[in-house]
């Protein structure tokens, strides 16, 4: 197949079929699904500064990173652990991690290493100074004003521009500062986040001294780099302090591979396959009827959580492979019976920063119950404005805010729910949450929304119109499967979509999550035989590299 566009600004590979711009690149690439083949648009972004990468980003899911830079990185930093070299293990690993950081763009690099060098500086100072004296916390204001306005201008300078209320200062700025090329650096709000944590504890008096390579090592740790678990430097760096870590664990490595494995088998195997199902419905938002809608809605639920918890299984089982403890980042979410116990259970590193970091210093619980409610408030509306420049993401953190203050009511009136109405009650507040999260702009989701609700007429599914003609009665009108464009097709089956969902449900909120597991897990034959085998099959899936949902924000 050999295609040709004209014209200065584009470039067709027809050997690759890459359609390549100086923002962006779009590969047309195969994709097998459950039991079916679509073919859909693989966007990346080349870098800002000129220099074009020469190989595909080099993800936790790619041949490239199982099968070369982790064998290499552990061996290399084992070697050195074994002559007792601990501190050229820390340096190997701290040079690997900045090599993967900087193999998806050169570019970022600067940024980061600026980034570092700033905020260990000011860290010192500030662990030099008197914890919480008037010099300390002038560092600290700095600190923050220079992270927070590193954040600004790579996350949020064209959103703010774009939604100026004067146009003519908007076009101004935007002159001056060329907001619509501004390419956002990968992992900045996480590396950015733990920084400014480590800054305030620093204020507070709970650091030590480190020296550099230990704070880059920290910052940079390459499983946690990209997506997180957001880690803080009590946990990372002290690891690094004991002897025992830089001695190879036969047990630590059986159970990070399981770990890494079961990761892997979320991502490619459930998340992956139900990619595809998302796409259609939220980019045909105002064409979808009532069960297109749930369809769209449920797969990008179930999307999202095995793709992000797969990351951070992936991330944990890293770093048990170097004997490095990372903190537990999903519990079962969609198991949570009210919306408090659900932002327990998802994102856990997340909800504890915001929690330490912002919600108990505006005050918590301590100041009334007015103030308890503006400050939920005020935390889940930046949380998700953390998320994203966009004004889904602004409402979906409000939204979130909404549901807790609410929750927090109704916890006050001491009347609880039967369990699988709170559970069902919760759910739906998620999933409603979850497509303000995916949409677009605010009227796909709105339109998204009304047709889950019902409002644009509640239409089943049904090849026997004649005898489910008493349906339209109760305002209900039954479609042929096959008119249901947007519902996707299991095997040249639409019916089994719906069987592979309440599948996928049943795992979601039923079965045991990655870390109940393993702790059940015994390294034995059985265990080998059964990672192994689920090693096996998610390889063999790797038919293209996918990057993880949360690597955008």
């Amino acid at each position: 197949m050999r295609e040709t566009l004209t014209g200065n600004s584009f470039r067709l590979d027809s050997g690759s079929t890459i359609l390549e711009t100086g923002f962006l690149r779009i590969s047309l690439v195969p994709k097998q699904g459950f039991f079916t083949e679509t073919r859909f648009l693989c966007v990346t972004y080349p870098p800002k500064f000129g220099i074009t990468p020469t190989a595909a980003p080099m993800l936790f899911n790619s041949y490239i990173f199982i099968f070369i830079f982790l064998p290499i990185t552990l061996v290399g930093f084992f070697s050195f652990s074994r002559f007792r070299k601990t501190h050229l293990a820390v340096g190997w690993i701290t040079l690997c991690s900045v090599i993967f950081y900087g193999y998806w763009n050169p570019a970022y690099l600067p940024i980061i290493f600026i980034s570092m060098a700033v905020n260990y500086q000011v860290g010192l100072r500030i662990s030099n100074a008197k914890a919480m004296s008037k010099k300390a916390k002038t560092l600290l204001w700095l600190g923050l004003f220079f992270n927070l306005a590193l954040l600004g201008y790579y996350k949020y300078a064209n959103f703010f521009v774009s939604n100026l209320p004067f146009p003519a200062i908007a076009n101004f700025i935007e002159a001056q500062l060329n907001t619509k090329s501004i390419v956002l650096p990968l992992a900045i709000s996480f590396f950015t986040f733990q920084q400014i944590a480590y800054l305030v504890d620093a204020y507070r008096g709970e650091t030590k001294e480190y020296n550099f390579v230990d704070y880059c090592l920290f910052v940079t740790f390459f499983p946690q780099l990209i997506a997180g678990p957001i880690v803080h430097h009590k946990e990372v760096i002290p690891q690094f302090r004991k002897a025992r870590t830089f001695l190879l664990s036969h047990k630590n490595m059986a159970l990070g591979i399981a770990m890494f494995t079961l990761g892997l088998s979320k991502k490619v195997l459930i998340a992956d396959n139900l990619s595809p199902w998302v796409a259609p419905a939220f980019n045909h938002a105002s064409d979808l009827n009532f069960i297109e809608a749930w369809v769209g809605a449920l797969s990008y639920t179930y999307q999202l959580y095995f793709d992000f918890s797969g990351y951070s299984d992936m991330a944990i089982g890293l770093g048990l492979m170097f004997n490095v403890r990372l903190s537990m980042n999903f519990n079962s979410p969609y198991k949570a019976t009210s919306i408090s116990d659900f932002w327990r259970r998802w994102h856990i590193t997340l909800s504890n920063f915001l929690r330490d970091y912002l919600y108990i210093p505006l005050g918590g619980s301590r100041r009334g119950e007015i103030r308890r409610y503006a400050n939920l408030f005020i935390t889940m509306l930046l949380g998700g404005l953390w998320h994203g420049a966009g004004w889904t993401f602004v409402i979906w953190g409000g939204l979130h805010g909404v549901y807790l203050c609410i929750n927090h009511a109704w916890r006050q009136l001491n009347k609880p729910l039967p369990k699988f109405l709170a559970w069902t009650i919760t759910f739906l507040a998620v999933i409603a949450a979850w497509v303000l999260f995916r949409a677009k702009n605010l009227p796909d989701a709105m339109e998204i929304l009304q047709a889950m609700a019902g409002m644009k007429g509640i239409v089943f599914p049904g090849e026997a119109q004649g005898r489910l003609a008493i349906l339209t009665q109760f305002g209900i009108q039954v479609q042929s499967w096959k008119d249901m464009v947007y519902v996707p097709e299991v095997n040249g089956n639409k019916a089994l979509t719906l069987v592979v969902l309440a599948v996928v449900t049943v795992c979601a909120t039923q079965l045991p999550n990655s870390e109940e597991m393993l702790k059940k897990l015994k390294p034995n034959w059985g265990w080998a035989i059964w990672i192994g085998a689920l090693a096996s099959l998610s390889l063999l899936s790797l038919n293209r590299v996918s990057e993880f949902l949360y690597f955008q924000f």
